[in-house]
């Protein structure tokens, strides 16, 4: 992975990056993809896929209402809003 396309999934993510942190993480991922493409190497012919490494049923917890987060608190980290909520493009004419 380049430091240019750190970068970029920085900018996606909103983050501020300097020069040193995106050449380390370009190591780390690169090694990290690397890890990855060992694992698509490996024989699985024959191996059930799995949904859970553990078989379990019915872990869901109680569906429980609770309190609505204020709006203030919600729009607080907003990159752009209105008085009311979150301001974004325009996705439909």
């Amino acid at each position: 992975m380049t430091t240019d396309e750190v970068a970029k999934v920085a900018l996606l993510a909103r983050l501020r990056l300097n020069d040193q942190e995106r050449e380390r993480y370009a190591e780390q991922l690169s090694l990290i993809l690397e890890f990855i493409a060992q694992l698509g190497e490996l024989d699985t012919e024959g191996v059930e896929p799995l949904a859970h490494g553990v078989d379990r049923t019915n872990v869901f917890r109680e569906d429980k209402a609770y309190p609505a987060l204020e709006r203030e608190l919600a729009l607080m980290n907003a990159p752009k809003r209105s008085a009311e909520g979150f301001l974004v493009p325009a996705v439909l004419d």
